[in-house]
């Protein structure tokens, strides 16, 4: 899958526009310049085709003297990374000299650029766009990313050229699993741990590691191929836009992988950036293991301290909280080989087929202990289930009037076959079609 990014510089609209591209409002959107720290990256589909979006302005660190540092980093690395750069320019404020900055590093990029001028709302302003062609692009979008005004013929110009991404990709039998999750958590030292050498540049420093990595493992009569956000970093030196270019490593990596371990720091609790980590992990519907790392370090432990370190975790990542935690030391060696039994079991999950009248036996069992509510007047009547023929477990329940059916209800009906059958680990799709 392609990735698309979002440039510029603070309050132009990038998180607008990410939020208009995506459907989501996951962005905090605020008119104070460089408003958007959220770490923001996502998945949209415009005709078929799926692609990855990062908006940057999630990564520009609070000072205000470091923002055109960090932009200029994050342009780079962007130019590096992505397939597609979207700059989004302002047309109320006319060109600026960080925009003729941006758009001076992009030029020098065999990459597509679309030029995006927002906040164009009325027809003076459509009228005034045109100064931002001596920027020296082609392809220029006026729209307002607020409204949506505009923002077809930019979709139609991000996946010009793109291919079609069916959510197929080979299975040659040997499971793919990459180590993701924030700088710094042993994801290096782990693979080390697993491979029994230094593969990888290991420092105290944060972001030693750069490019994904893929390692065949056949060890202790497991076969698997470890997918890892790791190489050695070239420059000596790391800088604030790691943690944006790690991003980008892993949401490559779980393109390519079958499940996900995604790597916790103990010592610094569970972050924003790993609950959207594990929340890009599910909409792609990948296999996941939690790994809380550095249990070490940990003080003040009592017997209870795991079982609720657990259960918080599983209160932030809800619904969706069957999922495997492993707490591990790397450096200590403790429990590191029962993060791949996790992930291997997780594997298997994925890949179970529940026999047809197994299936109907349980389900029609729990839909008569709780029928579907009455919505509006309407009975469902649901009278047959099978699996669907796909990469990851989906169910299809045939019934009457499936539009009625409410969240809460597809909620109790996957409680019921987590709860019969395991996908411990895995995300679960579940259709209504009519009978």
């Amino acid at each position: 899958m392609e990735t698309v990014a979002i440039v510029g510089r603070p309050n132009v609209g990038k998180s607008t526009l990410f939020n208009r591209i995506t459907g989501e409002r996951k962005s905090i959107v605020d008119d104070q310049s460089g408003v958007t720290r959220d770490r923001v990256y996502g998945e949209s589909e415009w005709g078929g085709i799926k692609f990855n979006l990062i908006d940057t302005g999630g990564f520009v660190p609070n000072s205000e003297d470091v923002f055109e540092t960090a932009i200029r980093g994050q342009v780079k690395i962007a130019m590096q990374e992505a397939n597609v750069l979207i700059l989004v320019v302002d047309v109320t404020t006319g060109i600026t000299y960080l925009d003729d900055e941006i758009a001076m590093m992009l030029r020098k990029t065999d990459k597509k650029v679309l030029l995006v001028v927002n906040k164009v709302d009325n027809h003076q302003r459509l009228l005034d766009s045109n100064e931002f062609y001596s920027l020296g692009f082609e392809q220029l979008f006026p729209l307002s990313s607020i409204n949506g005004s505009g923002t077809g013929e930019l979709m139609d110009a991000i996946v010009e050229g793109m291919e079609k991404s069916e959510d197929v990709y080979v299975d040659d039998d040997i499971p793919k699993i990459a180590i993701i999750g924030q700088p710094n958590a042993g994801k290096s030292s782990m693979i080390n741990v697993f491979l029994g050498e230094e593969r990888n540049v290991v420092t105290d420093i944060a972001g030693t590691t750069r490019d994904s990595i893929h390692t065949r493992f056949n060890k202790f009569n497991k076969d698997i191929l470890l997918i890892d956000t790791a190489g050695i970093r070239r420059k000596s030196k790391v800088f604030e836009n790691l943690e944006f270019y790690s991003v980008i490593r892993a949401i490559k990596a779980l393109d390519d992988a079958d499940v996900c371990v995604i790597m916790l720091d103990a010592s610094k609790g569970l972050t924003a950036q790993d609950i959207n980590i594990f929340a890009l992990a599910a909409r792609k519907k990948r296999g996941i293991v939690l790994v809380v790392n550095k249990w070490d370090l940990v003080e003040d432990k009592n017997s209870n301290t795991v079982k609720e370190y657990e259960e918080f975790i599983r209160s932030k990542i809800a619904p969706f909280r069957d999922v495997p935690i492993v707490f591990t030391s790397v450096v200590e060696k403790q429990r590191v080989l029962k993060v791949l039994d996790y992930a291997l079991e997780v594997y298997e999950n994925k890949k179970r087929k529940i026999p047809t009248s197994k299936l109907n036996d349980v389900m029609l069992k729990a839909v008569e202990r709780y029928h579907p509510p009455v919505v509006k007047g309407k009975n469902v009547s649901i009278k047959y289930v099978t699996q669907l023929p796909a990469t990851t477990p989906s169910f299809a329940f045939f019934c009457s009037n499936p539009k009625y059916i409410r969240d809460a209800y597809k909620n109790y009906l996957e409680n019921q076959i987590r709860e019969s059958f395991n996908f411990t680990g895995v995300p679960i799709n579940i259709f209504f079609r009519e009978k």
